[in-house]
């Protein structure tokens, strides 16, 4: 709730008041934004299966959390380099910044943040829909990663694990 609130309350302030128009507050609205979809994303599951007492989760869940919780992750990773860059402009060439860091700018390479993450865990995601299951289905997690999901198959997975391996790098 705390996390929450305190991401809301983040966002709130930066759309209102306009002082904090800048790309830094721009950039830091984002990453708020972000956290509020990662907190939605992840806690109702978990807190549904601390009051159930289940702990295990369907594959199709498990690829559905794992796609949105992957897409989050690489966006703060490229959000992280964003906000990195836009540091780097007001600390060594704080002259240049206002040219070099405008609104536009800023827009450009926080919504290159979104598409990147949503690109990267695309590529996996469609990969691991690919994949033959056999069993039970059903993973003894209640947050799900790729791990569990490779341990499953009962087909050889390399070429699944190698292009995790390489989108990953790239993050």
């Amino acid at each position: 709730m705390v996390t929450m609130a305190g991401n809301i309350l983040i966002v709130v302030l930066d759309v209102a008041d306009q002082h904090l128009h800048t790309p830094m507050y721009f950039l830091l609205g984002n990453l708020s934004c972000l956290e509020i979809c990662y907190t939605s994303s992840i806690l109702p599951w978990v807190l549904a299966s601390l009051l159930t007492g289940d702990r295990t989760i369907s594959v199709s869940g498990c690829m559905t959390q794992f796609y949105c919780f992957g897409i989050l992750a690489a966006t703060e990773y490229y959000l992280l380099a964003v906000m990195s860059y836009d540091w780097y402009l007001v600390i060594c060439n704080p002259l240049c910044y206002a040219t070099l860091m405008n609104g536009s700018v800023c827009f450009q390479l926080a919504a290159c943040s979104w598409t990147s993450g949503f690109l990267s865990s695309t590529i996996v995601i469609i990969l691991m829909t690919k994949i033959k299951f056999c069993g039970s289905n059903e993973i003894d997690y209640f947050f799900c990663d790729s791990s569990p999901i490779i341990k499953l198959p009962s087909t050889v997975t390399q070429f699944l694990e190698l292009t995790i391996f390489m989108v990953s790098s790239v993050r």
